[in-house]
């Protein structure tokens, strides 16, 4: 990874130049978000995370370079340093990889039958915190992240795919893209950790850890009310006290 200064002259050799198919690829990108990363890289050779929050408000960046990635469009990152002197990433294009041409202009678009039958298999909740809610607060996310493992077929199949509430997607993109494997891209390693099957997982990020995600809702808001009382007089966080309780 390159590591220059904003303003330093050699930014300029940053910029690479990118070819005609993804400058044409670009054109056809109507989505607001990677429209305008594409454009201040477009301006300025490459965007940082600083000026993606500093300039157009995005609070997690990464997250605006994936919607980048997933219209197709290829992005390399990089190191540099911000304002303050301190490392952050960069955002550029690349001069000699090729565009995603299924993917140009846009996420795939999911059929509403293929929703529904996501629903009809797990429930109308979120799979990572399996808090309950209306269908249409839940959002359709690769079970492994498309940058690492594509799309498995042409045909869309259930079990590549699961239903997720937005602060869980946002948490699960965070991880991934700070993960050692999203710089290896092996699937496999995807498929056994728990922000892709949290039913049956090995690893947490490549992590050695085991979760349990509880979230009470409704009527059941009482009884979370007296664990945490209960914790709290015990001195202790809920999660210590429910270990506790349960060994």
């Amino acid at each position: 990874m390159v590591v220059v200064l904003v303003g330093d002259p050699r930014t300029a050799e940053l910029a690479k130049k990118p070819s005609k198919e993804i400058l044409e690829a670009i054109g056809r990108v109507t989505s607001k978000r990677p429209r305008t990363v594409l454009e201040h890289i477009l301006e300025h050779g490459f965007i940082t995370t600083d000026e993606l929050k500093s300039l157009y408000g995005y609070n997690h960046p990464p997250r605006a370079a994936r919607d980048v990635r997933e219209a197709g469009i290829p992005l390399e990152t990089f190191k540099v340093k911000g304002p303050d002197g301190r490392s952050i990433a960069g955002y550029r294009l690349p001069a000699d990889l090729a565009v995603d041409a299924s993917r140009v202009g846009g996420r795939r678009a999911f059929p509403k039958a293929f929703k529904e039958a996501l629903l009809e298999r797990y429930g109308s909740r979120c799979h990572l915190c399996g808090a309950r809610m209306e269908s249409r607060a839940l959002q359709i996310d690769h079970r492994i992240p498309y940058e690492i493992g594509g799309d498995a077929a042409v045909e869309l199949n259930v079990d590549d795919f699961m239903l997720v509430c937005g602060s869980c997607n946002r948490s699960k993109s965070w991880t991934c893209e700070h993960c050692p494997n999203w710089q290896q891209r092996d699937p496999s390693v995807c498929a056994s950790c728990a922000w892709a099957f949290p039913e049956d997982y090995e690893h947490v990020a490549t992590v050695q850890q085991r979760r349990l995600t509880l979230t009470w809702q409704a009527g059941e808001v009482p009884v979370f009310d007296q664990l945490k009382g209960e914790a709290d007089q015990a001195g202790l966080d809920l999660a210590d006290y429910l270990k506790e309780r349960l060994s």
